[in-house]
């Protein structure tokens, strides 16, 4: 038969172990380092908003490996696409552009300079130009939108009150530097 003594001794054990978890459960219900159900609503919200923000702030860098990837094809085909290998293809896509707008080139000059970054030489340009003005104004847009790179650094209209309006362009582009 079994020994009721001990029984009751570990039953009185286990209940005052219940007993004194629920004192301390209770202990850190009431207590005010926890806070009350209104501050604890609170701080949660705050957390959440928290948390909003930190995914909006790092959902750019979703899928990092592959954007830089397509960046790196999207400069090389912006360096292929945009900057001549020779001084000959410039004056070319310039001549081309005005024959296209019936502009006449009077004199252009250039100057390269050294290599700088992205394997990449500036080129100085000063050119003359001469024809009415809706063609030189359509010889300027042409310019601007070419696919080859070109920043119009100034424009200067000049001309007499019959013939031809002239025009001095200042303009930089690119070359790619021998590899």
């Amino acid at each position: 038969m079994p020994d009721l003594r001990q029984t009751r001794k570990k039953l009185t054990t286990a209940l005052v172990v219940m007993a004194v978890v629920d004192v301390v459960a209770l202990a850190v219900y009431i207590s005010p380092l926890v806070g009350s159900t209104e501050s604890r609503r609170q701080e949660l919200t705050g957390l959440q908003g928290e948390l909003v923000l930190k995914t909006r702030q790092v959902a750019p860098l979703e899928n990092l490996p592959q954007k830089v990837q397509l960046a790196s094809k999207q400069i090389a085909d912006f360096y292929k696409r945009r900057f001549p290998e020779h001084n000959s293809e410039i004056l070319t896509e310039i001549g081309k552009l005005a024959a296209a707008d019936g502009v006449n080139i009077e004199q252009a000059k250039y100057k390269v300079g050294d290599e700088g970054p992205g394997k990449l030489m500036p080129v100085e340009m000063e050119a003359d130009f001469s024809g009415n003005y809706t063609a030189l104004a359509r010889f300027i847009n042409a310019l601007e939108r070419d696919d080859m790179f070109f920043i119009i650094n100034s424009v200067t209209l000049g001309g007499q009150q019959q013939g031809p309006v002239k025009l001095n362009v200042k303009l930089e582009t690119y070359l790619k530097a021998e590899s």
